[in-house]
């Protein structure tokens, strides 16, 4: 018997590692009204994919979307920290009510339901993968029209958690210059690929910091690799962000939608052209 690779589109009717992904979709709560969801994924930490998806959000909000985000790094959230969130989600006819940012962004997070925020969520992969899946199902997304869904890094339980249980219409990849991450957005690529996933393009952030004197942009982790990757998989790189110190001390402080990213627009325009 050959070794399972995961793709089950693959192989026979009676093979025993067989799992049909959409068997496994869950319905969200029936009060929600979800238009399209959108999956925010990156290859490894630390390469700004919570930032993206917070602008993300912030972005189609300015544009007259009503957008939500549900925070599905269970064991690092960040979104409510961003957007100034430190409430308690409530429970409301059987329902959990996301918290709303004051510009009405709805986010979920394991944080707002937490006795202190700073407590560690210190739990074993079904929990964590299960605690996502709820997100979906007993949350009461409401008129959402994008649903951003912030992923933890890499190809683990909880990115196969959400692929096979969540009905995502697409991926932003989020990435940083190094030859290292470039390689394994690879990885991040092919599994949206065995998934059925459409990739809807790239975003490379901290590309470079801009000179404030002269404007010239310095590559500091010298020379993107990006461009080999996207022209192999045939993707679309949708921005490159620059290295911000303001941008860094805003989202600090909890002020995510004071920020301004017209770098992004075009990622922006992917997404929106979802509905159209």
């Amino acid at each position: 018997m050959s070794e399972c690779t995961h793709d089950c589109s693959s192989c026979g009717e009676n093979c025993s590692e067989r799992q049909d992904p959409q068997s496994l979709l869950q319905e969200p709560n029936s009060k929600s009204s979800i238009k399209k969801v959108i999956g925010v994924v990156s290859g490894k930490g630390g390469v700004g994919k919570s930032l993206v998806t917070a602008m993300m959000a912030v972005l189609l909000n300015r544009r007259g979307y009503h957008t939500g985000v549900l925070d599905a790094d269970i064991t690092g959230p960040s979104i409510p920290k961003a957007f100034g969130i430190h409430d308690r989600a409530l429970m409301q006819d059987k329902c959990i009510l996301p918290c709303k940012s004051k510009n009405g962004i709805d986010v979920m997070s394991v944080n707002l339901m937490l006795e202190n925020e700073t407590d560690p969520v210190v739990w074993r992969g079904p929990m964590i993968a299960n605690m996502v899946t709820q997100f979906w199902t007993d949350v009461l997304w409401k008129d959402i029209d994008f649903l951003f869904v912030d992923m933890p890094p890499g190809t683990g339980d909880v990115p196969l958690t959400v692929f096979q249980s969540i009905p995502v219409d697409g991926i932003l990849v989020v990435t940083s210059p190094q030859e290292l991450v470039s390689m394994i957005v690879a990885k991040a690529v092919t599994m949206a690929n065995m998934m059925h996933v459409p990739v809807l393009g790239v975003v490379e952030n901290m590309s470079y910091v801009q000179c404030p004197d002269c404007g010239k942009k310095i590559a500091v982790f010298g020379k993107s690799h990006l461009d080999e990757v996207v022209k192999k998989y045939s993707l679309k790189v949708l921005a490159r962000g620059p290295l911000d110190p303001q941008i860094a001390e805003k989202i600090d402080h909890g002020a995510a939608e004071d920020v301004n990213a017209p770098w992004l627009d075009p990622a922006a325009d992917a997404v929106e052209t979802l509905l159209k």
